[in-house]
């Protein structure tokens, strides 16, 4: 089977241990991503099987319909938002999506990006390397209020690193999230407005969909304290557009760390958050870890194997007419 495998920056699986099971197969793998879809399409053409890498490259009904030999679409992971399921149903694809990435790699980034910020460790590393010696005064931890909006897999591990640095932990969120974190053992905030008004430090931890796109406005962002730090794992567009950068400019809140944009791969530092002296910035790294990537990507290689074998597994649209297995 010709599969191509997208948007895979690194080149990493390629030189994995589960990229041997691929052997007998046509594997071409593309290193950047391709935003036009015509042009995506034609860089397709051909290929019988694409392995998507999390929500990088978009999968609209104008690539489906323009790729004839294109029987399967491997996800890595369960959201499948990014393509377009009724497209590939009408004509035939396969989309198989399952398997979940480690919510811990997540978490490890996010307190990251938090002692970055507040430690200014990226500052100081420049500094140094620059012959030069402290310029700055770090905030410390205990005692401040950690606010964790949405306590779920990533939200809950990031809540009892907080504990353990002996800070007080405020959650918010759907009234699932809030009984969750006081099952717990953690508070929840009397309202929204406090939550924004209390917190030293805020991270976000929201699953991206229509309903909480923009759910963090610039109303909520003015309530933070002018030290206070906002950091988005999560997806750009959980922000209301224009807003974090705004209230940056505005001083409410002074600092802020993110790993996601609201259009990616950024490329030539072309997003306005990145190159402010308030702002750490890194490039998704959120599941880009080792174990979270053998998880993800075993997971997806299994998908294309049980699809050879004319067995396919973790499918989403049961519905699609039979182009089974590569003939």
């Amino acid at each position: 089977m010709k599969i191509a495998i997208l948007d895979d920056y690194q080149d990493a699986l390629r030189h994995m241990e589960v990229f041997s099971r691929l052997g007998g197969h046509e594997v071409t793998t593309f290193r950047d991503t391709e935003k036009d879809p015509l042009k995506l399409a034609q860089r397709l053409q051909g290929f019988e099987a694409v392995l998507l890498i999390q929500q990088r490259s978009p999968f609209p009904r104008a690539v489906i319909e323009r790729l004839p030999s294109l029987k399967l679409i491997s996800q890595t992971g369960r959201n499948v938002n990014h393509i377009d399921v009724a497209a590939c149903t009408e004509h035939g694809v396969i989309v198989s999506a399952g398997g979940g990435s480690n919510p811990n790699a997540t978490a490890e980034l996010a307190w990251g990006l938090i002692l970055c910020s507040l430690r200014r460790i990226p500052q100081e590393v420049a500094r140094l390397r620059s012959g030069q010696w402290q310029g700055s005064v770090g905030i410390g931890l205990a005692g401040k209020t950690l606010g964790i909006y949405a306590y779920g897999r990533i939200g809950s591990i990031v809540a009892k690193v907080g504990r353990a640095f002996d800070m007080r932990v405020l959650c918010w969120g759907r009234e699932g999230s809030l009984a969750r974190a006081r099952e717990a053992g953690f508070e929840a905030a009397s309202s929204r407005e406090d939550f924004y008004a209390t917190c030293d430090v805020i991270s976000l931890h929201i699953a991206m969909n229509p309903q909480t796109r923009g759910i963090v406005t610039a109303a909520d962002l003015a309530r933070m304290k002018p030290q206070a730090l906002i950091v988005n794992t999560s997806r750009a567009g959980i922000i209301e557009k224009g807003a974090l950068a705004a209230a940056l400019d505005a001083g409410r809140p002074g600092l802020a760390a993110v790993d996601v944009y609201d259009d990616e791969p950024v490329l030539g530092a072309a997003d306005p958050l990145i190159g402010r002296d308030n702002v750490v910035c890194t490039p998704h790294l959120g599941y880009v870890e080792h174990q979270a990537y053998a998880s993800l990507f075993g997971a997806a290689v299994d998908q294309i194997l049980a699809f050879a074998a004319g067995k396919p597994i973790n499918v989403q649209n049961e519905q699609a007419p039979g182009r089974n297995a590569a003939g």
